[in-house]
């Protein structure tokens, strides 16, 4: 992986990492004592002894973190080996996750005299639940705060062969959102717990506030009671607005009284806000007047207004009124909580079958109308689920994940922390500075998640220097390709705690691969499927490589899964998921996009979209292999975005390279595309190379983050059109 090996990193090397010479000469002297028990061990041994030591401390330079991480592993044969590990299960902590503590009840019955503990016996137990997928259900559904007011004739139906995914708890009656508000003697929530803890931006130096498990059903309650005067059961309500208590608050009233979230993220455009609400015929909006972020003030409420919605209620952003003149239809906050007077606390919350919409979420795509994805009672219990399992989400977790309830990741985290018995935190602003990093010191999270543009810009802006993330026991991170450099800083914040990398989809209401705090864990990367989940990856002409052989190609996810779609409300769901998809075992395929590499070692790594292949030189490989190698070739990139395009009259694809430097640098282009080649060439193959450099102030991103190469690649063809023409 480098060059210089760790046992040869000398004080100079230290004072380069950023140290004083002082400092250096006392690393050194504590690495080589660490080193001495370590001799002849495999680099895997030695990493895993330097951290239990904590050698390396959160308040290291980056610089020092780098140089011990590479130099240890410099000789590491990833070929062979497969991606190096960072972090790894003790025996005893994993009897004690949530997953472990389920194998150690149960593995033995289950298993029998195969089972020996959850690090051992992990793979045996998880491929048991993909074969007995009722056996593993039944189990799980009593660690979450799920109970039902009519019992399930039974866990999976397999007898309608026109539903691919099965029908799961047929029979079941229930309210999710109730289940989140009531208290339970298993997982231990009582009125007194704390539910959420928040703080508006700009108020660091005040205390957190807190919302007690009583107090927010009491505000749903009232919520919910101003929506039954207004609304009639199944009505679809929108919302666009960030995800403050009040929202996590109207949410679960919207639910409870039996009416239908519509999810729109605060960040659309009047044009995407108006297409969501045409496709879920919304009878209402709940917005804010501003969005408070960054210390600027944004317009909301005039945004949504444009997109001519029937009715808007209006929160806001700060203090008790809303700052705006309201159109003569819409009403304050203020207005609708106060529309139906003093009542009794009591609440009748609308049961309903468990296959009933709740929620209406859209895909992140940029073209044409965004696919309408429903959400039902059983979404919730599936991606809860997961997290509990693999995020190892409990009873005196504070839970803090910065997104917006108008992508599935907000419900994801919400219905998680409340019906596992966790503490759900809330910044009201940026999530970007360092307000946010001191939020989550003074709330004490002891679980974060991220995305890996977040990650990058707090290590590149050094904006949470000094500040205390220790209580973090592991860090989750989603929605993109992480970067192995960025998570090596987010891991070192906390003493080399654990980043849990997620992979799902809205319409799958979960991740498919994850992270496993029961496995050893290599920086980007994914080591299983999720409890029940099964998928094959499939080669070019649709044939599934063997379960056991490293190979990369299209994901094919096998159809049995509790939570996934089975139908869209404006596409159709058989067309988009399923045709053209191969058979396996008498099953079709579910389709899910993602390009994974299965390597030696048995890790996943998402190389991104079917779409973002390319052919070079009549060799398949990914955007995400050529700019992990590229991001690393100079000191002034910041990111770097791969794109292939076909010349105009045919001939190999050319590689192209975007990027995006720095804040402060500057690089020629030529400079750059000559040092690119050179690292592709000594790192992925000597056959590839980059015939041209183009750098840009940003990247084009869905607004859930996601690159758009398809933009980048349009925008080549555009221009190789107009020098053909010339």
């Amino acid at each position: 992986m480098g060059s210089k090996s760790i046992s040869e990193v000398g004080v100079d090397d230290l004072v380069q990492a950023g140290l004083t010479t002082e400092e250096a000469t006392g690393f050194q002297r504590v690495l080589k004592d660490s080193l001495s028990c370590t001799k002849g061990s495999d680099p895997s041994e030695v990493w895993r002894h330097l951290v239990a030591r904590r050698v390396l401390k959160p308040w290291h330079p980056h610089g020092l973190h780098q140089l011990v991480y590479y130099s240890v592993y410099a000789h590491w044969d990833v070929s062979s080996k497969g991606p190096p590990p960072y972090w790894f299960p003790s025996l005893y902590h994993s009897k004690d996750t949530n997953l472990g503590r389920l194998m150690e009840k149960h593995g033995p019955s289950l298993l029998g005299p195969l089972y020996k503990d959850p690090i051992t016996s992990y793979s045996l137990f998880q491929k048991f639940s993909v074969e007995h997928p009722e056996v593993y259900w039944s189990i799980a559904l009593k660690e979450l705060s799920v109970s039902f007011q009519e019992e399930p004739k039974c866990i999976l139906d397999k007898s309608d062969k026109s539903k691919h995914g099965g029908s799961w708890l047929p029979g079941a009656v229930l309210n999710i959102a109730e289940c989140c508000l009531l208290p339970t003697s298993y997982p231990r929530k009582d009125d007194d717990s704390l539910a959420i803890v928040w703080r508006d931006e700009g108020s660091d130096d005040s205390s957190v506030n807190l919302i007690t498990l009583k107090q927010l059903r009491e505000q749903v309650i009232s919520v919910a009671k101003s929506l039954d005067a207004m609304f009639s059961k199944g009505d679809a309500i929108a919302m666009d607005m960030p995800m403050t208590a009040n929202a996590v608050i109207i949410y679960l009233a919207i639910i409870l009284s039996g009416l239908v979230v519509v999810s729109i993220a605060d960040s659309f455009a009047p044009k995407e806000i108006a297409s969501r609400l045409h496709v879920s015929q919304a009878k209402a909006i709940f917005t804010q007047d501003f969005i408070l972020r960054g210390g600027r003030k944004f317009p909301l409420y005039s945004r949504v207004v444009e997109a001519a919605p029937d009715r808007v209620i209006v929160l806001p952003a700060t203090g008790s009124n809303t700052g705006i003149q309201l159109r003569e239809q819409d009403m304050s906050w203020g207005d609708f909580l106060s529309s139906v007077g003093t009542r009794s606390r009591k609440y009748s919350p609308c049961y309903q079958p468990v296959d009933s919409l709740i929620n209406i979420l859209f895909s992140s795509g940029t073209t044409g109308e965004p696919k309408a994805i429903p959400w039902t009672h059983l979404s919730p219990i599936r991606c809860s689920s997961d997290f509990w399992a693999y995020m190892d989400i409990k009873v005196g977790d504070v839970v803090c994940w910065p997104t917006n309830l108008g992508w599935a990741l907000g419900p994801f985290i919400l219905f998680t922390c409340f019906l596992s018995g966790a503490v759900l935190a809330l910044y009201h602003g940026s999530p970007l500075g360092r307000g946010f990093g001191k939020f989550v010191q003074d709330a004490s999270v002891t679980k974060l998640g991220t995305v890996p543009s977040l990650v990058k810009t707090w290590k590149n802006t050094q904006c949470m220097k000094g500040l205390d993330w220790t209580k973090i026991k592991s860090v989750a991170s989603t929605g993109e390709t992480s970067n192995v450099d960025d998570d090596l800083w987010l891991s070192s914040q906390a003493y080399y705690k654990p980043v849990i990398e997620c992979c799902g989809g809205t319409e799958l209401a979960s991740s498919y691969i994850q992270g496993s705090l029961l496995q050893p864990q290599a920086f980007g990367a994914f080591n299983t499927a999720t409890m029940t989940t099964s998928f094959v990856i499939i080669d070019e002409h649709g044939n599934p490589y063997p379960d056991d052989q490293a190979c990369t190609g299209e994901v094919g996810l096998i159809p049995l899964y509790l939570g996934a779609s089975d139908r869209l409300l404006n596409a159709d769901h058989e067309e988009v998921y399923f045709k053209g998809m191969p058979l396996y075992k008498g099953m079709r395929l579910r389709r899910h996009g993602d390009i994974i590499n299965r390597t030696v070692g048995g890790y996943f790594i998402v190389q991104g979209r079917a779409d973002d292949t390319m052919n070079l030189g009549g060799i398949k490989t990914s955007s995400f292999e050529l700019e992990r190698v590229c991001d690393r070739a100079d000191d002034s990139i910041l990111e770097t975005a791969a794109v292939s395009v076909s010349p105009i009259g045919g001939g190999p694809e050319q590689l192209v390279m975007f990027v995006v430097l720095k804040n402060g640098y500057d690089a020629e282009a030529e400079n750059l595309r000559t040092k690119f080649s050179k690292a592709i060439q000594s790192n992925l193959n000597p056959l590839f190379k980059v015939s041209a450099v183009k750098i840009v102030h940003e990247f084009p991103r869905t607004m859930s983050n996601k690159l758009l190469r398809r933009v980048l690649r349009d925008q080549l063809n555009r221009e190789f059109s107009i020098q053909s023409k010339i």
